[in-house]
């Protein structure tokens, strides 16, 4: 099995310091959070205005497991690197490996000026950009993601693969096939229903809100992850808001999980079976 994280949206409404211990509890590997909002008002953590929280958190980490990546920074047309500075510092407090970035600005040529600039101000954090193709975003597509990441030309710049995406898509199993695999830090694993809303709503609301578990959908995830590395990371983001409220998030987490291995294992039974075949 690769190296396996519990996502910040598989933990909501838990806080930072909880997600942590229950991450090590259940057996992840690492863990995801969150410092931004993905839209105004929306759900996030306030790590950056509360020190206490962020040395807390610090604390579990010491305790528990590592943060994988942190979630999130939005490439609009007035992006700027200084406004972003307190994500960063958070950031490397946290030591984290990744962060999410998605990409609002409608203007090609300066989004990936903006990413390349992102970019070059994380890397002395260690950290890689992890352009996510969403299909109500300017980044609609893994081959629109791929092409701003290659011209950014940033040694840490990366593509990142989310099931649900490439599932509601135009993405085809070939473009995922093509990104390198020097452009991918991570994968996040979900499922849902097989037919896809057909408004920007509909495809939010099921992001945020109504994943399946892996295995319980439509989405051709052993197809998907057979393209990505065996190896390559995967965030497990699941969030379902009605069965987390009827579960509690901690057996919900631990659904998640198993339903994970299961659909890796099945990637890799998939994988050795072809292989076999071409012998």
């Amino acid at each position: 099995m690769p190296l396996m994280s519990l996502a910040y949206l598989t933990t909501v409404p838990l806080s930072p310091p909880d997600a942590v211990r229950l991450a090590a509890e259940l057996g992840y590997d690492t863990v995801g959070l969150r410092a931004l909002p993905a839209a105004p008002g929306g759900d996030t953590s306030p790590l950056i205005e509360d020190t206490a929280l962020l040395a807390e958190t610090r604390r579990a980490i010491a305790d528990g497991v590592p943060v994988f990546d942190v979630e999130i920074i939005r490439l609009g047309a007035d992006f700027s690197v200084e406004a972003v500075r307190p994500f960063l510092d958070v950031c490397g407090a946290l030591q984290a490996r990744a962060v999410l970035v998605a990409g609002d600005d409608p203007d090609e040529a300066r989004l990936t000026a903006s990413f390349a600039a992102f970019c070059a101000a994380a890397a002395p954090y260690g950290l890689t950009g992890d352009l996510e193709f969403m299909p109500w975003t300017q980044v609609p597509d893994a081959s629109t993601a791929l092409r701003i990441v290659t011209g950014a030309d940033q040694p840490n710049g990366r593509v990142l693969v989310d099931a649900l995406h490439a599932g509601r898509s135009s993405t085809t199993l070939a473009d995922i096939a093509a990104i390198p695999t020097a452009r991918l830090s991570y994968a996040q694993l979900c499922d849902a229903p097989a037919e896809i809303p057909t408004t920007t709503e509909g495809l939010i609301h099921t992001a945020r809100q109504a994943r399946l578990l892996p295995g319980e959908g439509g989405i051709d995830l052993v197809g998907i992850f057979s393209q990505l590395p065996a190896e390559l990371p995967v965030s497990v983001e699941v969030p379902h808001l009605e069965r987390t409220a009827q579960l509690g998030v901690r057996e919900w987490a631990r659904q998640a999980l198993a339903a994970a291995r299961n659909t890796l294992a099945a990637r890799d039974a998939a994988v050795a079976k072809g292989a076999s075949l071409r012998r």
